[in-house]
């Protein structure tokens, strides 16, 4: 192109100069590396500086997502004060220990202190068939206890501790105002291991209920009525102790059967005497007042044991104490009692029934039939010997 710049299409583009291009260097020197030009510098720079900004944003999108975590999640609350109610409680619970006897061992159960002169409310199977009953208070305390008098129809017993006073008691609350869903503490001696007692939360899941408790070793039954039903784990040992309420007033008297007295229930399932009839029931033992349930002082002892009949015939005299008053008499195992004077009786429990209408130092007259059918008459002059 012509470079006459009146040329009609304009100067041309300056062309570049021509450089010849470098020898080559010898195949054992290293090139060198050219320095970067001015524009090259600039952009390792920007590019440098772009890197910074990216990373601080980056560090700071971080930074607000890691303060913006949501905090672990807390542990679940407690529903009640627990350690409260507890506190509040504790004071008037008792461990008790009963003497079994012909060498049967020792039942293991609880307490609640009524008195201050030491009246103590348990379940009447801790202390059947015993014949020493001994109780620890809180802090460690041990006294001998004499039971005044027991209700078996309702499974409670009252017992006095001898030469105590002042002593802290539990405050009772109204069972009639307990209703499903309120939360509930159980304080028991659980297990029968003595020491301090343990605590079973729960809540009440009915009420109105009623259980089938069985002697192990007549097999004679008592129903329950009446009672609150909760999913607190009782277990044997907490049998006579305290349910609370969430500000630890006494609503109900626990009944977790032992080794010989089983509860029929299910699951998940404890059950418990309401305290509003079972204060009422204490009060009529502490006055020594009898009634058609209500059995006061020792129990008549007959020194023999009876089971049920699978046709309802009678009670079947199992085993006899020897040199016990019913082994005196003439009465032998394997013979029916069928009636104790005017009254009939068709099971062990009717006799055990019977029987807890008398006294020691009684004479009975007992009706009794062999295989043969025919009956004879026993007299029998009942003994002081284990309760109920």
């Amino acid at each position: 192109m012509s470079e006459n710049p009146n040329a009609p299409l304009g100067a041309p583009w300056p062309r570049p100069q021509q450089v010849a291009p470098p020898a080559p260097a010898p195949e054992s020197a290293p090139q060198p590396t050219p320095p970067p030009s001015p524009q090259r510098r600039w952009r390792i720079v920007a590019l440098v500086a772009g890197l910074v900004v990216l990373l601080g944003l980056t560090g700071f999108t971080i930074t607000r997502y890691v303060l913006r975590q949501p905090p672990p999640p807390k542990p679940p609350s407690q529903p009640f004060d627990i350690g409260g109610a507890y506190a509040r409680v504790r004071p008037g619970v008792a461990n008790v220990e009963a003497v079994l006897a012909t060498g049967q061992g020792v039942a293991s159960g609880t307490g609640i202190v009524l008195g201050a002169d030491g009246l103590v409310l348990t379940n009447n199977h801790v202390v059947e068939g015993s014949i020493v009953v001994r109780v620890t208070l809180a802090g460690g305390r041990v006294h001998d206890a004499k039971v005044l008098g027991y209700d078996r129809s309702h499974d409670l017993a009252v017992l006095k501790l001898a030469g105590v006073s002042g002593l802290p008691t539990a405050t009772l609350g109204d069972s009639g105002q307990v209703k499903p869903g309120d939360y509930v503490l159980g304080v028991g001696n659980a297990g029968g291991q003595g020491g301090e007692p343990a605590s079973a939360v729960g809540r009440v899941t009915a009420l109105g209920r009623s259980i089938v408790a069985r002697d192990a070793e007549t097999g004679a039954t008592e129903t329950l009525h009446d009672l609150i039903q909760t999913d607190a784990p009782v277990r044997q040992g907490d049998s006579g102790g305290p349910l609370t309420d969430t500000a630890g007033r006494v609503i109900g008297v626990n009944v977790a059967g032992s080794a010989g007295y089983a509860v029929e229930k299910g699951e998940h399932e404890s059950y418990t005497i309401p305290i509003t009839p079972a204060a009422e029931i204490a009060g009529q033992i502490a006055a020594g007042k009898e009634s058609g349930s209500i059995h006061i002082g020792p129990s008549a002892y007959l020194g023999m044991t009876v089971n049920e009949t699978a046709d309802g015939a009678g009670a079947m005299i199992q085993a006899l104490v020897q040199k016990g008053p019913a082994d005196e008499a003439g009465l032998k195992a394997g013979l029916l009692v069928v009636g104790v004077g005017d009254q009939p009786v068709r099971s062990a429990a009717d006799l055990i029934a019977q029987m807890d209408r008398h006294h020691p130092g009684e004479t009975l007259k007992f009706t009794i039939t062999g295989q043969g059918g025919q009956q004879a008459t026993v007299s029998v002059q009942a003994a002081s010997g284990p309760i109920g």
